[in-house]
């Protein structure tokens, strides 16, 4: 698009590829309620995981159960050494060696659950990440210009890539652990209880102390938690603008700013990074050093009773087996607890940007752009009634803007920098919404188009001439997706780039690279142009299209014009006045009105504000 400075509202500050300054860290926003929303989005896999608890439940009551049985084997260990002490008879090792292989088969049977058990969740984590990741991408098609024109591309690809996959890494972790240890907190005091009331007690008085202090660490760590996913975003969005803005950063010796801006990102980043983890880090210690008190006290308790003979040995076993145990799934909780937080803070950007407000709903009843047979409806008239538009509602930069266009005419806009010659047409494509009035096709509403159909009608080449990381056929086969090769050559023949493609070494299977910095800017314009030569469209738009050309390649390229402009109704944005002294009419803008209608001779005759811009250009010669 063209440089005009009212073509795009601000961004914000401190993202260009020379801006300095930091964005300013957001609260911290609702846990539970990014939780809720996600667990609603995995409303598809309910079935799956239901069927994964259930494998983790009997897997886990198979483990809790395990103990209580193998107290059975040392309380015979123990009466037949005492057996044996006094002589009144031996150990049982028929007996024993039962319930060792009662046990191996409840172990192994656990085992085998608990695995199925993982690749259900690992599955279901999965699928999530890749639901996240095709809703994001489909949001994006739905998305208002107004949004990517306001935001940082870095900050919307951190979403997409670091933010999903912070979720699925933090979900992948915890989703099967917190079930297993729910189950675990559960039935380990249930067991407890069956042993002794008086010592499960004593194990259990520690957890209200635990659980407030990992309440009061996981309040303190959500904070920077949620400022560690920002920090990242603006790290990334800093490195891929460097990346790509490369040249110019350079080209102004900017290296210096563009590592102290890192600098700041990194530091910030650093310090959120850091404190959360160490604020996560210390629940694991703190809940073990608190079960270490109440492992204490249980067995000073379990001596007393069992010398009082209120209890057996093998019962003792079993239940320091059991707090022992205890202790690790209400650690193993905590660490879920921290794992969760970065799940949720990443989870917030993701539910952000897709409960960002969308483009205006496609009509439900559109016009046809073609008949049954295939055939064109349309002709190409193109008429402007009363349009106001501007990028903030107040802030306007067309103002009441009138015109009607006949099909098959040439259109030259011109005007200074700024105008809104540019905005015109991304008003007629559908780019942006009308404040108000009415811009018509053919004497039917854009609106009442489907915004596909719209924007086939129409050809676009721009003074930003953008190619992607892919073969020249590939590339020109971009504006007619189902076009022969030779179409294609035909259309790079018509655009007088045919002999150029034919001097590269492999041709029209000569790859571009991502920036498209192995041809020149020339050559990458004459691409453009034939594509838009393939996309045959019944509407062109020119935007500074011979800006980046030398004068020799301006001539060839004037000259496919003349052929493509032909029976299209045809808008051309141009600074250089020269190039459109043939157009059918010329628009003149200035601050968003049209000030002067006419052809060149009549508005030169006129000797008003186009002969100034006219003349501007011969004053420095």
């Amino acid at each position: 698009m063209s440089n005009e400075k009212t073509s795009r509202p601000m961004g914000r500050p401190g993202h260009g590829p020379m801006g300095g300054g930091g964005r300013p860290v957001e609260k911290a926003k609702d846990f539970s309620g990014t939780i809720k929303k996600l667990i609603k989005f995995m409303r598809p896999h309910y079935g799956k995981m239901l069927i994964g608890i259930i494998f983790a439940a009997i897997s886990v009551i198979l483990m809790i159960i395990g103990p209580k049985i193998l107290a059975k084997a040392t309380d015979e260990l123990v009466s037949g050494f005492l057996r044996v002490v006094y002589k009144t008879g031996s150990i049982d090792f028929e007996y024993i060696l039962q319930i060792i292989g009662i046990l191996i088969g409840l172990y192994l049977v656990s085992s085998v659950l608990q695995y199925v058990m993982s690749i259900i969740m690992a599955t279901a984590t999965q699928k999530t990440a890749y639901s996240l990741r095709k809703q994001i991408a489909e949001k994006i098609d739905r998305m208002p210009f107004s949004y990517f024109d306001s935001r940082p591309h870095g900050d919307v690809l951190s979403r997409v890539t670091n933010d999903v996959d912070t979720l699925q890494m933090s979900l992948g972790q915890s989703l099967s652990q917190t079930v297993q240890s729910a189950i675990q907190v559960v039935g380990y005091p249930i067991m407890m209880l069956t042993i002794s009331w008086q010592m499960t007690l004593m194990a259990l008085c520690v957890i209200p102390l635990s659980l407030i202090l990992v309440s009061f660490i996981v309040k303190k760590s959500q904070v920077y938690f949620v400022k560690q996913q920002r920090y990242l975003a603006e790290v990334n969005g800093h490195v891929e603008e460097m990346y790509s803005g490369h040249i110019v950063m350079k080209a102004f010796n900017g290296e210096q700013k563009s590592i102290d801006e890192f600098k700041v990102h990194n530091n910030h980043l650093y310090e959120t990074a850091w404190k959360s983890q160490f604020l996560s880090g210390m629940m694991m210690p703190i809940t073990q050093f608190v079960g270490n008190l109440g492992y204490v006290g249980v067995c000073l308790l379990g001596g007393w009773l069992a010398a009082a003979g209120s209890i057996t040995v093998g019962d003792i076993q079993a239940f320091i087996t059991y707090v022992r145990n205890f202790n690790q799934p209400i650690s193993q909780l905590a660490q879920v607890m921290n794992t969760l937080q970065s799940a949720a803070a990443a989870a917030e950007r993701i539910f952000e940007f897709l409960e960002e407000p969308e483009e205006v709903p496609e009509t439900t009843t559109p016009k046809p752009i073609v008949d049954e047979s295939g055939n064109s409806l349309i002709k190409g008239t193109v008429s402007f009634e009363n349009v106001h538009f501007g990028y903030n509602p107040d802030k306007i930069v067309i103002n009441d803007f009138s015109m009607y266009i006949n099909a098959g005419k040439r259109v030259a806009i011109v005007g200074p920098t700024g105008a809104g010659k540019t905005t015109i047409v991304k008003l007629l494509m559908r780019f942006y919404e009308l404040n108000s009035g009415t811009i018509y096709v053919d004497g039917t509403d854009i609106k009442e188009f489907k915004r596909g159909d719209l924007r086939s009608l129409f050809g676009m080449v721009l003074q930003d001439a953008w190619l992607f990381n892919g073969t020249i056929m590939e590339n020109l086969r971009y504006g007619r997706l189902d076009a022969t090769d030779e179409e294609v050559i035909a259309a790079a023949d018509a655009a007088y780039v045919d002999h150029f493609i034919r001097t590269l070494d492999h041709g029209y299977h000569t790859e571009i690279n991502e920036e498209s910095s192995n041809i020149s800017q020339g050559q990458k314009q004459l691409l453009t142009i034939a594509r838009a030569f393939l996309a045959d469209p019944k509407i062109l738009i020119l935007d500074e299209a011979t800006s980046s050309v030398d004068t020799r390649t301006e001539v060839l390229i004037q000259k496919g014009m003349d052929n493509l402009m032909k029976n299209r109704t045809c808008f051309i944005i141009a600074h250089r006045l020269s190039t459109i002294r043939d157009a059918d009419l010329i628009l003149v803008m200035r601050e968003g009105d049209i000030v002067e209608v006419g052809t060149h001779d009549e508005l030169m005759a006129e000797n008003g504000f186009y002969t100034q811009l006219y003349n501007s250009q011969f004053e420095e010669e």
